[in-house]
């Protein structure tokens, strides 16, 4: 554990590398350097996350501010669009980043103080305001150029489903499957596990699934606790998702979990990177009726992947659900084939 004064060092020297340098601006002279309006500037700032003080003459934005301001107005997607969609972009940024920084603040404290530590040992007498800022710069340096790798690549791979068979760049409708995964009787289990063996629990869930979804040509569109939600292309992919997924819970977890899967295709509103629509709430309503262990897949998919041979399908009643009157699922599995002797 690090001692009180190098916490409180290490605090003094990473907000100005941050920050780009010290707050000297309010939101009147923003607008001036910029030309965004101060009310837009403030608007925006409340929908990446940040507190704003409600006097304009505030002083509390940098150098940073200022450039990010000036690239907005750059981009002519954004800065040529109505308020609504500019205010639902940068809230969605602000969230997206909001959750990797919770994340990654202790491993960067974390790696900071090590690094501090090491040089101390090394060399007594060094100035620790120096290491300091050094280990800081070095540090939130190579985390920046990971962060800027897996963008570029994820980046790479959302251009490519995008732009896949003649989709137009804009375009907010497309024929995809959607599935989801619970874990059965994850409330229960909170209350029989500590916070060790729960992060354990859900470490084991999200890369057993994970690694099933993108393995099999899919994407992960979100975890929330016990659930997550992914999607694919094509009805086949979606369903080898929905059955790898299984296989990989039944490896991790053995007889100590069971999981709940459902998947539904058609046509789904993409909007900043989540789904929206009727297939998505016929999977997640798939999810719910499903038995542990099993996959119901509605009847969209379960005709597109009928004549595939390494699946087989066994029609259920319909049933009544919130929200949905006839609900038809099918209970997918694995075809196994075995080659002629």
């Amino acid at each position: 554990m690090a001692s009180p004064e190098i916490l409180k060092l290490v605090q003094s020297v990473v907000e100005p590398y941050l920050l780009n340098g010290p707050r000297k601006y309010n939101r009147r002279q923003v607008a001036q350097r910029t030309g965004v309006p101060s009310s837009l500037a403030r608007r925006l700032w409340v929908s990446l996350g940040f507190p704003a003080d409600p006097d304009d003459d505030a002083v509390e934005y940098t150098d940073a501010d200022v450039e990010a301001a000036q690239a907005f107005s750059r981009l002519n997607v954004l800065a040529s669009a109505d308020i609504h969609r500019q205010t639902t972009a940068a809230r969605t940024l602000g969230r997206s980043m909001a959750r990797l920084a919770e994340w990654q603040v202790d491993l960067v404290t974390e790696e900071i103080l090590a690094r501090i530590a090491a040089r101390t040992e090394a060399d007594p007498g060094a100035d620790r305001e120096e290491l300091a800022r050094t280990a800081t710069a070095e540090v939130l340096e190579e985390f920046e150029a990971l962060q800027r790798y897996a963008f570029r690549r994820h980046l790479d791979a959302a251009l490519a489903r995008s732009l896949d068979e003649g989709a137009v760049a804009g375009d907010t409708v497309r024929v995809l499957s959607v599935g989801f995964a619970d874990m059965v009787g994850y409330t229960r289990l909170t209350r029989h596990l500590d916070p060790e063996e729960l992060s354990a629990l859900l470490e084991a869930f999200e890369t057993a699934t994970s690694n099933a979804i993108t393995a099999n040509g899919g994407w992960v569109i979100k975890n929330v606790g016990d659930e997550v939600m992914f999607a694919a292309n094509t009805a086949d992919q979606g369903a080898c998702i929905a059955l790898a997924i299984q296989e990989a819970a039944t490896a991790s977890y053995g007889v100590t979990q069971e999981l709940r899967v459902g998947l539904a295709y058609g046509d789904v509103l993409q909007r900043f990177g989540d789904l929206y629509g009727s297939v998505v709430n016929v999977a997640a309503r798939l999810t719910g009726v499903a038995r542990p262990g099993t996959v119901l897949i509605d009847e969209g998919a379960a005709q597109a992947v009928q004549g595939n041979p390494h699946f087989d399908l066994r029609d259920l009643r319909t049933v009544r659900v919130r929200g949905i009157n006839r609900l038809h699922g099918h209970v997918l599995r694995r075809n196994e084939i075995r080659p002629l002797v």
